[in-house]
């Protein structure tokens, strides 16, 4: 009889054995989709805003103050770009903490990193599993506000046209795109968020500013926005990544804006990760007091982010004619009114059932003023207040109507109608199928801070 040696068991084949990213990244999302809390953020983000969309679309009373809030009850697809703005405010900032803020932290305050590095075997591995399951879980929860305040739109309001912020109509074909690209474009700011949670949980170990830090991060950073700082300095900050997306709803498009605002987010992202990653592979495990905090958390973590911040100011003012002011001048704000009038006089033509005009043939132009400045006025504030003007085919006359403006520091701006009372002085009009909403009263606009790149 030829005996045999017996085959090793596939765990000894070799000390140095590790476990796949795959595996670990299975592992993880297990990890994070077993906890209550990352449950009820799921359910939340996918139910909560069709609810609510439908919810508002149902009454009389509608969001006005926030951005395509007024159009909610004519088109389903103004109640994703609601949710749009609130998330980039509030919702994003808060879900990247609790999932990204605390992935690492969370094996500290547990006790089970030896546990870990035993079974994986490579810190670097184990990084990139977490990191991966934290943006899988991020990503799952941004589709689900999309999609959720999608369908609760369009089930309560329908598949109409929507109402741009230069007054231009979009087909409900053209609306569904630049819905679905303004919610792709605001993932980069995201994962900017996201990186900056990483590297907190990574740094701050057990403490709870890892978990709070990107969403104090974003607050700085509105902050920051609703400051007279230079356009420079505001654009080049990630967060102008969740305000750039309504150039899209402007014809033409104004992308300048927007792909700063991804391009700088996504470095924002790349470099925060990057961060969190050397961190974590130089921590000594070996020591169990050692959660990674230290004086080098402020040289390695901050000092980069802080010169990054400086190092894009000086890319967006070379490579752009971004002004060294707000940005917001008395030429642009008068031509943004005027074009937007008169793509909205149109449309009040058409519910008035009068003889169709064309922008060319009404020639609109606007002259406003800022408080007694009449006279290169610039700078946001409540007190604009523009006199537009326009032509009507085969009438000498002038038609004139008053608007009272209120800019905000980002360039959005709401015009409220001042008379005469039949063009902007009442919030209804009578068409021939009953009182319908005045698209001349109210409307919001965007006064575009940058202009073309240098060469």
């Amino acid at each position: 009889m030829t005996a045999t040696a017996p085959l090793a068991p596939p765990a000894a084949t070799g000390a140095a054995a590790r476990t796949s990213v795959a595996r670990g990244y299975r592992f993880e999302m297990v990890k994070l989709v077993s906890q209550w809390r990352i449950r009820l953020l799921v359910l939340a983000c996918w139910i909560a805003p069709a609810l609510f969309v439908a919810g508002v679309s149902r009454q009389s009373t509608l969001p006005a103050d926030t951005l395509f809030g007024r159009w909610m009850l004519a088109t389903g697809w103004a109640g994703p770009l609601v949710i749009l703005g609130f998330s980039g405010t509030w919702a994003l900032p808060l879900l990247t903490s609790v999932v990204a803020g605390d992935v690492f932290a969370a094996e500290d305050r547990l006790g089970t990193w030896r546990h870990l590095l035993v079974a994986v075997r490579s810190p670097r591995r184990i990084f990139a599993a977490k990191a991966l399951a934290s943006l899988t879980v991020i990503l799952l929860l941004v589709v689900g506000l999309a999609a959720s305040s999608t369908v609760g739109g369009l089930v309560a309001v329908g598949d109409q046209p929507l109402v741009g912020l230069d007054g231009h109509l979009l087909t409900p074909g053209d609306a569904a795109g630049k819905v679905l690209l303004a919610w792709a474009c605001v993932l980069a700011p995201t994962l900017a968020l996201a990186g900056i949670g990483l590297l907190g949980s990574v740094v701050l170990g057990r403490s709870p500013m890892g978990l709070l830090l990107p969403a104090v991060v974003a607050l700085a950073m509105q902050l920051a926005q609703m400051l007279p700082l230079p356009v420079t300095v505001r654009v080049a900050l990630p967060s102008w990544a969740f305000i750039s997306w309504n150039g899209l709803f402007t014809s033409p498009v104004q992308l300048g804006p927007l792909l700063i605002g991804v391009v700088v987010s996504l470095v924002w992202a790349v470099t925060a990760t990057a961060l969190a990653c050397l961190l974590f592979l130089r921590r000594d495990f070996t020591n169990p007091t050692d959660d990674g905090s230290g004086r080098r958390a402020l040289t390695v973590g901050l000092l980069p982010l802080v010169g990054l911040v400086a190092v894009t100011v000086a890319v967006v003012a070379a490579v752009t004619t971004a002004p060294t002011d707000s940005g917001i001048e008395q030429a642009k704000v008068q031509r943004s009114v005027a074009t937007e009038f008169a793509h909205l006089y149109r449309m009040q033509t058409a519910q008035l059932n009068r003889p169709a005009v064309t922008e060319a043939q009404l020639k609109a132009t606007a002259a406003c003023t800022k408080g007694s400045v009449k006279d290169d006025a610039e700078g946001p504030g409540n007190d604009w207040r523009c006199v537009v003007s326009w032509h009507l085919p085969g009438i000498q006359a002038t038609g004139t109507a008053v608007y009272q403006l209120d800019i905000t520091t980002d360039g959005r701006f709401v015009a409220d109608g001042d008379g005469p009372k039949e063009v902007n002085g009442y919030f209804l009009v009578r068409t021939s199928t009953g009182d319908a909403p005045n698209p001349l009263w109210q409307f919001d606009g965007n006064v575009e801070l940058l202009r073309s790149s240098k060469g």
